[in-house]
């Protein structure tokens, strides 16, 4: 399984997915056509998926054109069918779903919208997380609810701590003056800094983290760690409690 990182509009990542044996092509979260149409023909003429973890523009806007142009099967959450441009199938909460010899498991993750999913390759150690999880952070609650983004992102940790996370925005470096403001005492957070401002420095993608880097380091996953409850005055509030006030607080960051 390769994967390849294609910047998109602002800080936009679209990934593209080769599967050797069978030379499978597809897509995850098509921001726009021209940055993946340049990568897809001039490496592998053709694109067999696309792959969406919701309806938002900005993760769907390559899909008519490229579904044009190659003939691709459009996949996404079967509560999106009519959100998603040009939808072919439809999946299902805990799916299985086979693109050439790859297989992933569709995790429902509501809370950034009410239809938003991500792609799970259990075998290969590979999570694509849209908009929900992000490096060391995670996204705004536009539709669903602060306690079904908690569920969501509770799904995603309990992972294995070396599964690789690619997700759908380059906000690694904001996010981390975020967490260091409330959990300024974290050391695994702060040896992530020098790594991170490199790579931004020389326009390289922080991602992929790992599941493991997240637990150590995600504010929205350390609503159980007293310091964090302390910098933000809700020593005695529940781990809801204490993520909402964080999703809040990053909301006006």
């Amino acid at each position: 399984m390769n994967i390849e990182i294609i910047p998109c509009l602002n800080d936009n990542y679209s990934y593209l997915i080769h599967e050797k044996k069978t030379n499978t092509v597809a897509i995850v979260d098509p921001s726009e056509f021209e940055p993946c149409d340049e990568v897809i023909k001039n490496k592998y003429k053709k694109l067999d998926y696309i792959l969406n973890t919701h309806h938002h523009y900005d993760h769907v806007g390559g899909n008519e054109m490229l579904k044009k142009k190659y003939g691709s099967t459009v996949l996404g959450y079967e509560g999106d069918k009519d959100r998603i441009p040009f939808i072919d199938k439809f999946l299902k909460n805990n799916q299985n779903f086979s693109i050439g010899n790859l297989n992933f498991l569709v995790f429902f993750i509501p809370g950034h919208t009410k239809g938003h999913i991500a792609f799970y390759f259990e075998k290969e150690k590979i999570l694509f997380t849209g908009d929900t999880l992000f490096s060391l952070g995670c996204g705004r609650v536009f539709e669903g609810t602060y306690e079904q983004m908690f569920n969501s992102l509770n799904k995603l940790r309990n992972l294995p701590e070396d599964t690789k996370v690619y997700c759908g925005h380059e906000y690694t470096l904001k996010n981390f003056e975020f967490c260091l403001k409330y959990n300024p005492d974290n050391i695994f957070l702060k040896k992530r800094e020098d790594k991170i401002k490199s790579k931004i420095k020389n326009h390289i993608p922080t991602i992929p983290s790992t599941i493991g880097e997240e637990i150590k380091t995600n504010i929205f996953l350390r609503y159980d760690d007293p310091d964090v409850k302390k910098a933000i005055n809700l020593e005695n509030s529940t781990d809801l409690e204490i993520f909402t006030k964080l999703r809040d607080l990053k909301d006006n960051f």
